[in-house]
């Protein structure tokens, strides 16, 4: 019998038994792990400490399983051998299977990483859906081109999957995510191994029955829950995985980078961390500057990585912005992420939690001043008041280095290049914002901004056709959007000879 757990939820959004499969799905079979030595993982929740469940460990042995199922799915029912069109209609399928169980995904999302169940579900179950719609509507319209030389010879290119992929993803949006590396690689008709973090794995785990009900063939998807060290490390060495796609950490990006190029030289897409800079111009609308820079960090519980958490605010401004930013951050309700008017619940362990607290207590000793916030919320779980540091200078650690959580550092600045030269002062580029009301200023600024992603009078709005990924360490390749198909596509050229004589000056 496959290894399952089945939890209660009885929250105003939703109330039911709801079953999860829990074993490793290889090959459409959820199973333990083929190697003896496996234990389990505890899943915990974040909002009390408590563990949820204990899942089945992957192991390198079961990664070796994966990979034969995926290959042999590859070359018989996906692939080339799966048209365009037929692809798209499982994805459709998933999307809108996704958008049945809404509810249902938004409650495991809420439970297992602590995110509200509202937002789970107007944002990262209802976009993950999208996501997989949008793609579906891009697997029959990946074309090559006809490409003219002369009436003697006929040229095409075609847009080939390149093959089995192994892809590794975090904790923060563990069915966004999800959603980001499986579509356009089956888009594009690659087969995938893919390893949701080992803190928040019930999202894919459950997906897993949707995409048995769409009835995706067997070895085009399979989920093995386990370690870095262990089944992140067998997909980035193993010489049979064609491509690895990576979102997580800049140090853990480089080990992945290293390792796959020790392997077979496989394609390689990183997302990477980022210190985004969120620039207020003293012509901006104030009030909805502070309200989207508040969205712009606490987003998530600031366990994003576009986060905007270094504000920039023009001087003439800048005392009026602080008092208003900190009494949003301060009223900003943190708790239970099953109550209606939670905004911001735990962060995702105890490990992120001591993390973050740990750089607070640094701002603290560097002479940041704190504006709000900075302590631990209520007795139990790991929570984290809005923290906002003001008049910091750009030596701080808290400026320098990524947080990961619901902390922002606030400086003045005078000059629009001033301000560009502080915003590219960073090894990331992954995102940044501006807010004003002069357009020229928008488009001179952005243009300058050494950054994948630039907000203008927003921040953190995501969509499925937009392209998303980082400058310098803030990663390789893009996510999202026609650009995404491109990390999972080989181009092949074809030169037809139709009466071009060879030119070697042989009688025969």
């Amino acid at each position: 019998m496959a290894p399952s757990y089945t939890h209660n939820f009885n929250h105003a959004g939703f109330k039911g038994k709801v079953e999860i499969p829990t074993g490793l799905f290889i090959n459409n079979e959820w199973s333990t792990s083929k190697d003896s030595n496996a234990k389990t993982i505890d899943v915990v929740n974040p909002s009390t400490g408590e563990s949820i469940t204990a899942i089945p460990e992957g192991l390198p042995a079961d990664v070796e399983v994966a990979i034969d199922a995926a290959h042999k799915a590859f070359n018989t029912t996906w692939g080339t051998n799966c048209p365009g069109f037929e692809r798209g209609k499982y994805l459709i399928k998933i999307a809108e299977l996704m958008e049945r169980d809404l509810d249902i995904l938004a409650s495991i999302e809420a439970l297992d990483n602590g995110k509200t169940y509202a937002v789970a579900k107007s944002f990262d179950v209802t976009e993950s859906a999208a996501v997989f719609r949008y793609y579906g509507g891009w697997a029959d319209k990946i074309h090559g081109k006809v490409i003219e030389q002369s009436a003697q010879k006929l040229a095409y290119t075609r847009h080939e999957p390149v093959g089995v992929c192994g892809q590794i993803i975090p904790w923060n949006f563990p069915l966004y995510m999800f959603s980001w590396k499986i579509a356009p690689a089956l888009a594009t008709g690659c087969c995938v191994v893919i390893k949701p973090s080992e803190l928040t794995p019930l999202t894919a785990l459950y997906m897993t029955k949707l995409f048995k009900e769409a009835g995706v063939p067997a070895g085009v998807v399979n989920v093995i829950v386990g370690y870095g060290p262990t089944v992140g490390n067998a997909l980035a060495t193993n010489p049979r995985v064609d491509k690895v796609a990576f979102t997580g950490s800049t140090p853990v990006g480089r080990k992945v980078m290293e390792a796959a190029s020790k392997s077979n030289l496989k394609k390689v897409t990183l997302e990477l961390g980022g210190k985004g800079a969120n620039i207020i111009f003293d012509d901006a609308d104030l009030n909805e500057a502070v309200k989207y820079a508040a969205q712009g960090i606490f987003f998530n519980h600031g366990q994003t990585c576009c986060a905007g958490s270094r504000l920039f605010v023009q001087r003439g401004i800048y005392d009026k912005f602080a008092e208003k930013f900190a009494h949003v951050a301060a009223q900003i309700k943190v708790g239970d992420p099953f109550d209606a008017n939670t905004y911001q619940g735990p962060q995702v362990s105890q490990t992120q939690y001591d993390r973050i607290m740990n750089y607070v207590e640094c701002g603290k000793q560097e002479g940041a001043k704190v504006l709000t916030g900075g302590n631990r919320h209520g007795k139990q779980g790991y929570f984290i008041e809005p923290t906002v540091f003001g008049d910091v200078t750009n030596n701080m650690k808290i400026v320098r280095e990524e947080i990961f959580g619901p902390v922002i550092v606030m400086s003045a600045f005078d000059t629009e290049d001033e301000v560009i030269a502080s915003a590219n002062d960073t090894n990331y580029g992954l995102a940044s914002g501006i807010f004003t009301s002069d357009l020229s200023r928008a488009h001179r600024v952005a243009s300058h901004l050494k950054a994948g992603t630039v907000w203008v009078n927003c921040y953190n709005e995501l969509h499925p056709q937009i392209p998303f990924g980082g400058f310098k360490e803030s990663g390789i390749g893009r996510e999202l959007g026609e650009y995404a198909l491109e990390n999972y596509m080989e181009v092949k050229a074809v030169q037809i000879n139709l009466g071009k004589k060879c030119a070697i000056p042989v009688d025969l």
